[in-house]
């Protein structure tokens, strides 16, 4: 079978045309980059100019000044881990100002609809990079699925955008 994808995960980022969706599923993610703001974070420093200025929000204004679509669910449960307090005060609002759009599917009172779905990238409905972290949260890398298996991921996204709310609704109710 063939791989949905001969572009890496990174190629992507600036080939994809119409959207980019990402399911976030874990409560830590804090040894995948940007270990410097989230210690800034917990010691209660200001934001470090490194992670104002990232270079993911380069690659997130670019798609959406070019009319692209970027876009995520987080799947979580209150109350936050210290990981999820800076990632959604710090991380989400920064990607906010530059266009990319959040969506928390919290599951605190409510079962999870797709149990076992794993993180992943899907860009323009066609091409699926499934992330894989290791317990302490550091990124090891990803792996494309074949063609045969993308409607699977299209069905993660859609139940969790079913099930999700925008993040600022959420985060107006319980943020902190």
């Amino acid at each position: 079978m063939a791989i949905s994808s001969s572009r890496s995960l990174g190629d992507w980022f600036t080939a994809f045309e119409r959207e980019a969706f990402r399911l976030e599923t874990f409560d830590d993610y804090s040894q995948s980059g940007g270990v410097e703001a989230y210690q800034a974070f917990l010691a209660g420093q200001e934001q470090p100019e490194s992670h104002k200025n990232a270079a993911w929000l380069r690659t997130v204004g670019d798609a959406t000044e070019a009319g692209k679509r970027m876009y995520r669910v987080h799947i979580l449960s209150r109350p936050l881990t210290d990981y999820l307090r800076f990632e959604l005060s710090w991380g989400y609002q920064r990607n906010m100002a530059v266009g990319e759009e959040f969506f928390i599917l919290d599951t605190t009172d409510a079962e999870n609809p797709i149990p076992g779905a794993p993180d992943f990238w899907m860009f323009d409905d066609s091409a699926v990079g499934v992330m894989s972290y290791d317990g302490s949260g550091k990124y090891l890398g990803s792996q494309f699925v074949t063609e045969d298996r993308v409607a699977e991921y299209r069905s993660y996204r859609d139940t969790a955008l079913a099930h999700a709310v925008p993040f600022t609704d959420w985060w107006a109710r319980h943020g902190e």
